[in-house]
């Protein structure tokens, strides 16, 4: 049986946070970083048969790669909800807006689905 609730990211958010704060990234840059973790982060778990998904943050000089690995095969396509009311359908709309790249790679396991975001110059 799932759980109801995702599982807590408070740990890997706060880190993203302080690596980017601490490389001197701006405040906007810092939160939308953090937004589009959140829907991949959400998006293995919800979709991903991943109870807990493992993250890899990575910068390298001045582009922040996040990558979140999960159990399914299927890979992403976003799509728009045909309800304007729905609740969900939107997530890898908004990672796409935020970030510079966003794609997935599939593994022998599931597949890792990853975003880059550079910092202004």
């Amino acid at each position: 049986m799932r759980a109801l609730d995702p599982p807590d990211c408070t740990a890997v958010r706060a880190e993203l946070r302080s690596i980017l704060h601490t490389a001197g990234w701006r405040p906007d840059a810092i939160d939308d970083a953090e937004l589009a973790f959140q829907e991949l982060f959400v998006n293995a778990w919800q979709h991903g048969d991943c109870p807990a998904p493992a993250v890899l943050v990575s910068l390298v000089p001045a582009t922040l790669r996040v990558a979140v690995c999960d159990d399914s095969p299927d890979l992403p396509e976003p799509r728009l909800p045909t309800d304007p009311y729905a609740l969900s359908g939107r997530g890898l709309h908004l990672v796409r807006a935020l970030t510079h790249r966003f794609g997935a790679t599939p593994t022998k396991t599931g597949k890792i689905t990853w975003f880059e975001l550079d910092a202004a110059a």
